[in-house]
């Protein structure tokens, strides 16, 4: 989808119209009330210099003859203090409509940024592999959290004062225009000259605000990258290295950080001095009319004047600054954009088959994969009847792990076809597709959870005795029972708390409880320790009871028995057939068990 600017308000704000009415509707009585207020000045003044009411001009005259039922026209101090208890009261509304249009915008801003994150973590599950093989992991993750944090503070905060500080302009303008039509025609020639000068601030704004992003990226994917090598940085003594470089990434981060800041910064006193330059200049401009003898602008009512042109710098201003924030938020969206937009390369078709069972065979036939123009596989061809074990060897970078993943479309082929009992896997819906694989890898996932939950990870409704059953099949039931929480004992960050074989078999626990027909294993004993081995490699056999094996190994001793080994070389498989018969022929495999010493 194409998130732009305009895509933002209309996807994201299409729901709550009727909420920026009412904040609309809000913050202009909160205006009225304003005007309302500071026109009370002119009478004010008149009765505290025992000036004639009677000549007060026709909005003075209009505001007394409005209020006169609740003030004393005859008793002077009975005026003064009925004014200023009504100024109160006007004060008073003015600011609970304020805080009446906050309160209706605040589930505005947090719901609509729920919905970005939503979307956006949507858009992150459906992307594919290559895509994260391409970005930083730390732009990701800055996106999602601190970007859209900001969204909040800039585009949707920028979108209310968009919404109610021109009208509030308008409405003082209307007002001032009113009391003195020469006077504010001056005006309206200064406030543009003084917002081109703000202008001139939030242009830079943007493109700093992108840079400061990916500066951002840089740093968390830095981060990331030392907490998950951190056994590495300290088996090698490497903090020196490890600390340069953070601190290389965040003194450009930090850099870029000042800039913004002192533009923002710069944006504010700006606002209020070329705000103060327009009262002093229209202080002057207005006073030499004042003082004309045929001046139809009275003191108090010049006074009156100042006083409602002195509000419109703030709502000037927070529109200045609102610009400026907007301009800021549009960098923050070109990022998030950069996501929402990427390419969508695993698609699936309208009316897609629904598949629940795999009966006959898989079969690639003259399947290339290319990755960034590099070959990785070259015109594969390869049947997989269902129940056979069949194993995939060869050197690292051959294209084991390329292949393995084209079976449930986490990469699509360059060319050729992948079949499944005679259909083409992109006739498949994507989901019931997977729904035929479990994985076991030798890279364990697992996730900050129970034990329950990384077992039953992506199934619903699993009762106690499946996980049981799933447990002693995986031959880790026992460890499990000699935990103080058992079932519900956390397994820390990737398992942390785990030893490598433990968490390969809770692995191994959730393929058996996913009860899938076709098994993708990587090496799934290369994880394991001597002790373990023996209950892993029974699980494994347990586990591929009956079920269409696809095993990459490393270990050549694990897959003697296999019922066809492909031994792939440079993207091609360049021999197949049973253990013996490869030997036999002394070919490539032959080569590999004897460099393994088998």
């Amino acid at each position: 989808m194409n998130f732009s600017s305009r895509h933002f308000i209309e996807e994201f704000l299409s729901d709550y119209w009727y909420k920026l009415l009412v904040v609309f509707a809000f913050s202009m009585l909160a205006v009225v009330f304003s005007i309302l207020s500071l026109m009370l000045i002119e009478p004010f003044i008149a009765i505290l210099f025992s000036r004639d009411i009677s000549e007060l001009s026709v909005w003075g005259q209009w505001m007394l003859g409005l209020f006169s039922s609740i003030i004393d026209l005859n008793s002077a101090s009975q005026q003064v203090i009925s004014l200023v208890l009504l100024a109160l009261a006007f004060f008073f509304l003015k600011n609970l409509f304020t805080f009446m249009a906050q309160w209706f915008m605040a589930p505005i801003r947090s719901d609509v940024v729920r919905q970005i994150r939503n979307a956006l973590f949507d858009k992150i599950l459906i992307l594919p592999l290559s895509y994260f093989s391409e970005q930083k992991k730390g732009d990701v993750i800055s996106c999602a959290v601190n970007d859209t944090h900001e969204i909040e503070f800039t585009i949707l905060t920028a979108i209310k004062q968009f919404l109610t500080e021109p009208l509030t302009i308008v409405i003082y303008l209307v007002s001032l225009f009113i009391i003195s039509f020469k006077l504010s025609l001056f005006v309206l020639v200064l406030l543009p000259i003084a917002g081109f000068c703000i202008s001139s601030i939030s242009r830079s704004l943007r493109r700093h605000s992108k840079d400061s992003k990916d500066f951002l990226g840089q740093l968390l994917s830095h981060v990331e990258e030392t907490m998950s090598g951190l056994r590495i940085i300290k088996a090698f003594h490497a903090f020196d290295d490890a600390e340069r470089q953070f601190s290389r990434h965040n003194k450009r981060f930090s850099k870029m950080q000042l800039r913004i800041y002192r533009i923002v910064e710069l944006a504010s006193p700006m606002s209020e001095f070329l705000g103060i330059t327009l009262v002093m200049i229209v202080l002057v401009f207005g006073g030499l009319m004042v003082m004309r003898p045929d001046s139809s602008l009275s003191p108090e009512l010049f006074i009156t004047y100042i006083a409602l042109f002195s509000q419109i710098i703030n709502p000037a201003k927070n529109f200045s600054t609102a610009f400026s924030n907007y301009r800021r938020g549009l960098s923050t969206l070109d990022r998030l954009q950069s996501i929402l937009n990427a390419d969508e390369v695993i698609l699936e078709k309208d009316n897609a088959l629904n598949v629940t069972h795999f009966n006959n065979e898989i079969e690639l036939a003259d399947v290339s994969f290319a990755y960034e123009q590099q070959n990785v596989l070259k015109h594969i061809n390869l049947i997989i009847p269902k129940g056979k074990f069949v194993a995939l060897v060869g050197s690292s970078g051959a294209g084991k792990s390329t292949l393995v993943d084209l079976l449930p479309r986490f990469y699509d082929p360059t060319s050729g076809t992948i079949k499944i009992d005679g259909v083409d896997i992109r006739e498949y819906r994507i989901d019931s597709l997977r729904s035929l694989f479990a994985m076991v890898t030798q890279d364990v996932v697992l996730f900050n959870d129970s034990i329950a939950n990384n077992i039953a990870f992506g199934l619903k409704d699993v009762s106690k005795e499946q996980l049981i059953s799933a447990a002693k099949a995986a031959n880790i039931y026992d460890f499990i029972l000699s935990l103080p929480d058992g079932f519900d004992t956390n397994i820390g960050d990737r398992g942390v708390n785990l030893s490598g074989g433990q968490r390969q078999r809770l692995s191994i626990a959730r393929a058996v409880l996913r009860n899938a027909p076709i098994l993708l294993l990587d090496e799934a004993t290369s994880a394991m320790d001597t002790e373990s081995e023996k209950l892993v490699q029974q699980a494994l056999d347990w586990l591929m009871k009956d079920r269409t094996a696809i095993v990459i190994a490393h270990r050549l001793t694990t897959i003697r028995h296999a019922d066809v080994i492909c031994v792939m070389e440079a993207g091609d498989i360049v021999e197949c057939g049973t253990h013996e018969e490869l030997i036999s022929r002394n070919g490539r495999y032959a080569k590999l068990v004897e460099m393994q010493g088998n």
